[in-house]
């Protein structure tokens, strides 16, 4: 891969990787065709998506079972001490691939994009993994992942305005935007603001939406309905003990 330079190659070596699912090589080759090409058509940018997401992803979730398994070892400290150390080397390897897609959108991705649909697509990604470095620090350590995620995702929000209410980027962004209010800031009166804002601008103009965007915007809208009746709920759970 690394003596190859056609980027039509590279493209097909990328989407062959995609269906044997080996997203680290996905993301070789996916980072060296953003050196080359810079600004990316709607495919490559989804190809970049796919590979970094898979690839993040899956760190994401073994550092959660990690974080879990630290609590229940408690009582053993020499497991305790096995569990930690194993968290710590998903930790860096997080801390090394966010690196990593911030440079890409840094250097090469945000200054070249030119559509408002790129804008909102790169922004929105680095709010993502700045919102990911977020979730695996502590304390004083949060502050400065967390405004650069907050920073990256009202960047994204300005771009998104010149995009229709039911564009399935516009409300991906929705939905992660709230989710980071929720989750990061703990912030759920403004996670459901923002959230149903989203859904009930895109509803009312869901028979305008473009056929081919259809079935993706109406899947992020359940994501997003599914998100408000959960967080609703808790929020409700949560006056209940707050009374008694």
């Amino acid at each position: 891969m690394d003596e190859i330079e056609d980027k039509g190659e590279l493209l097909v070596i990328a989407n062959l990787a995609e269906q044997a699912e080996r997203y680290d090589d996905m993301l070789t080759v996916m980072k060296k065709i953003v050196i080359m090409s810079k600004e990316l058509n709607t495919e490559e940018r989804n190809m970049l998506s796919v590979a970094y997401k898979n690839v993040i992803g899956a760190r994401r979730a073994a550092w959660r079972i990690f974080a879990s398994l630290e609590q229940k070892h408690e009582d053993n400290p020499k497991e305790k001490e096995l569990v930690v150390e194993y968290r710590d080397k998903v930790e860096k390897e997080i801390r090394e691939i966010s690196a990593g897609i911030l440079e890409l959108l840094d250097t090469y991705l945000i200054p070249f994009a030119e559509t408002f649909d790129s804008k909102v697509f790169f922004h929105k990604m680095k709010g993502d993994y700045n919102r990911y470095l977020t979730e695996i620090m502590q304390g004083e350590d949060r502050k400065e992942p967390a405004k650069s995620a907050l920073d990256a995702y009202k960047d994204a929000q300005e771009a998104a305005e010149n995009l229709p209410s039911t564009n399935p980027i516009s409300l991906g962004l929705a939905l992660n935007f709230s989710v980071f209010y929720y989750e990061i800031l703990d912030s759920p009166d403004e996670a459901c603001r923002l959230a149903k804002k989203a859904f009930d601008s895109a509803v009312g103009d869901l028979d305008k939406s473009n056929e081919s965007q259809y079935k993706e915007s109406t899947l992020i809208l359940q994501l997003l309905r599914d998100n408000l009746t959960l967080w609703t709920s808790e929020m409700q759970e949560e006056g209940v003990d707050e009374a008694a």
